[in-house]
């Protein structure tokens, strides 16, 4: 199990090397196939790992793995060691695996793109640092993956950097989550100052079945909750970041403009839920800081709700499921907030199965229009794309909570968790549900469904895949556009290397959701997980109550559902998308406002002040005095005999005085 562990990092890490130096060389699709071979061991090595374990008892299905010594500074003592946990291997297993299936399909997607070895490059990297995320067996060396993710990120948002837009938005993407991590390093200082380490052992304690021991449970170094609490604050600030919830949530949106592929990598199935799994892994602090728990339920409530109403109102496909992203994220921290822990992991696990399959469908209908993205300026592809419309048809009924799909299981048992904490995140939460179903069948209707609208508006202006003009005029297509998606011709159905990601992701959307159904004993998430959480964290609601909630919330889904679809055939009701929605309830613009005006004459005031007088005027200062005291004592050394020899008979003086008054003392 030790070498297979080590296995799941190296990998990647090897895949990443072999093409960043052979990469060029190796070129299309042979780069390809190094990443997604690298990938592919990656997960197979998770399996391993997690077959093993299941084969041991629960108290002995943890393991910390120390490769080396990596901060050994006086009190400091970090190591790059791998902690092999039900939690850090249920997380790994969804990230290799998933990220099997979209280096797979990046492969088909990428075809004839120059920077096509870059682009895996970049994967591979992602994939060890995510890796390195959710293995590490201290907050330190989580922080060195939680940083190789941001970074990957910033590549691959700009992946196509000669479009201006994407530049932006990767630097966009970039400083937001800066912003967010400055409270994860204040955290890991002040569980230094508290705790002497940043260890997951020596801060968060041990749980055996389910209560705390050791620093958690009490005596010297217990943690009191005002420190708890200010440490899962600043942890949150990092996952409000990292998973963009409000209010820096602003860089999702933007990100959309790196391929798609890495919207659903990135920014739909892994990165993205970062943040959740690094407050479900303080679980035990967040126990004792019940004000914390609070604040995550709220904004997880708030995005929901806040990034469903945007997404209600949106053209562009890729940006409709961003929002879409946004508002689940906020579910599973609305359960993270409610105590219950495994059904906010849960909803992120089967959330990756439908949404990386709805940005890949995405993708498929982008490649097959030739890089339109408008959904008005599409209709009626399901006569033209039947794998894509199928698989697409599984995602859009699993988000939308539709029996029995994976979406319904983990959507429903949120809610269940959010009536038991407070009757108003509830409420919030159920119309969320609602609207989500409403936009996504809105999206459904518009793509697949209604009359083409594409005959006429085929040529599109805006493009996913026209990464620069240079390369576009060249091949005459554009990156990964084979000839026979060009204007006059039918859309088809993408390659096999798309397609069969299309199919194994539907898979999972459809029956993820047997991996935790709240039936007798065939809930295996929950008993595989449960002992690594408190005890008694959420309110327990009764069965019978659970009923009336699904009753509920089925109807409320179903309503927007039906709504979306009827209503949307045809592509022309603007008194339902009003403007206010359309620019995201302005946010975005009165961030930019303020960053642009005040922020930007506050800074260059700032700057004036310490660069222009706090430093230059202390370097200038001391130049200035140590010139003046310079001029002084050369007047001192003038080359005259008798001024040297009153010089030492005034200092003998002096000197005879001091010895005087010392002996008269």
């Amino acid at each position: 199990m030790v070498n297979a562990a080590y296995a799941i990092a190296g990998l990647p890490l090897l895949g990443f090397v072999i093409n960043l130096i052979w990469g060029r060389r190796l070129g299309e699709p042979v780069a390809g196939w190094v990443g997604t071979i690298a990938a592919a061991g990656s997960f197979v090595a998770t399996v391993v790992v997690w077959v093993t374990m299941l084969g041991r008892a629960a108290p002995d299905r943890v393991a910390d793995l120390t490769a080396f010594s990596w901060f050994p500074v006086a009190g400091l003592h970090a190591n790059v060691g791998l902690l092999v946990d039900p939690l850090s291997m249920t997380m790994a297993l969804f990230v290799t695996g998933i990220s099997t299936v979209i280096h797979l399909y990046s492969i088909g997607y990428m075809h004839k793109d120059p920077g096509f070895d870059r682009f895996f490059i970049y994967l591979n990297l992602f994939l060890f640092s995510m890796v390195v995320l959710v293995l590490g067996d201290n907050f330190l060396f989580s922080f060195l993956g939680w940083e190789g993710v941001g970074f990957c990120s910033y590549g691959l948002v700009g992946f196509w950097f000669q479009r201006d837009v994407a530049a932006v938005a990767a630097k966009k993407a970039f400083v937001t989550n800066r912003v967010g991590d400055v409270g994860f390093m204040l955290a890991i200082f002040l569980m230094f100052a508290h705790f002497g380490s940043v260890n997951y052992s020596t801060v968060l304690g041990t749980l055996v079945h389910g209560h705390a021991t050791g620093l958690l449970a009490g005596g010297r170094g217990a943690i009191a909750g005002t420190t708890a609490t200010a440490i899962t604050l600043l942890l949150f600030l990092g996952a409000v970041g990292k998973s963009a919830q409000i209010p820096l949530y602003i860089w999702l949106p933007d990100a959309m403009e790196g391929p798609t592929p890495i919207s659903a990598l990135i920014h739909a199935a892994t990165m993205v839920t970062a943040g959740v799994y690094l407050m479900a892994r303080v679980a035990p602090m967040l126990h004792y800081a019940h004000a914390t728990s609070w604040v995550v339920a709220c904004v997880g409530a708030g995005s929901a709700f806040l990034a469903a109403t945007i997404a209600c109102a949106q053209d562009d496909l890729k940006k409709a499921l961003a929002y879409s992203t946004i508002s689940q994220l906020g579910y599973m921290f609305l359960a993270i907030g409610a105590g219950d822990y495994v059904d906010g992991l849960f909803h992120m696990l089967t959330h990756a199965f439908f949404k990386a399959l709805l940005f890949l469908a995405a993708g498929a209908v982008i490649h097959a229009m030739a890089n339109q993205q408008d959904m008005k300026r599409m209709g009626a592809l399901r006569k033209y794309l039947p794998i894509t419309f199928w698989t697409f048809m599984c995602g859009w009924l699993a988000i939308s909570g539709i029996p029995p799909l994976a979406g319904f299981w983990s959507k429903d048992a949120i809610l269940a968790s959010a009536w038991g904490m407070n009757k108003v995140l509830w409420a919030i939460a159920l119309l969320t549900a609602g609207l989500t179903a409403y936009y996504m069948s809105r999206q459904f209707a518009l793509v697949f469904m209604g009359q083409a609208r594409w005959q006429e508006n085929r040529p599109a202006a805006r493009t996913d895949h026209d990464s620069h003009e240079a390369h576009a005029a060249h091949e005459g297509t554009g990156p990964g556009l084979p000839a026979a998606t060009h204007a006059e011709a039918e859309p088809k159905d993408a390659p096999w290397t798309m397609s069969a990601p299309l199919v194994i992701l539907a898979v999972g959307a459809v029956f993820g959701g047997l991996i935790n159904l709240p039936i007798g004993h065939i809930d295996f998430l929950a008993r595989f997980l449960s002992p690594l959480f408190p005890a008694g964290s959420s309110v327990v609601v009764s069965t019978g109550t659970k009923w009336v909630l699904f009753v509920i919330t089925f109807a409320v889904a179903g309503t927007g559902l039906l709504l979306g679809l009827t209503t949307w055939q045809t592509a022309s009701h603007p008194k339902l998308e009003p403007a206010f929605l359309r620019r995201a309830w302005f946010f975005d613009d009165a961030v930019a406002a303020f960053v642009s005006g005040p922020l930007r004459v506050a800074a260059a005031a700032l700057a004036f002040v310490v660069d222009g007088k706090l430093v230059d005027g202390t370097v200038n200062g001391l130049a200035t005095v140590l010139g003046r005291s310079g001029g002084l004592l050369r007047k001192v050394q003038n080359g005259y005999l008798r001024s040297y020899a009153l010089g030492i008979g005034v200092g003998l003086v002096v000197l005879l005085a001091y010895l005087t008054f010392r002996t008269g003392a």
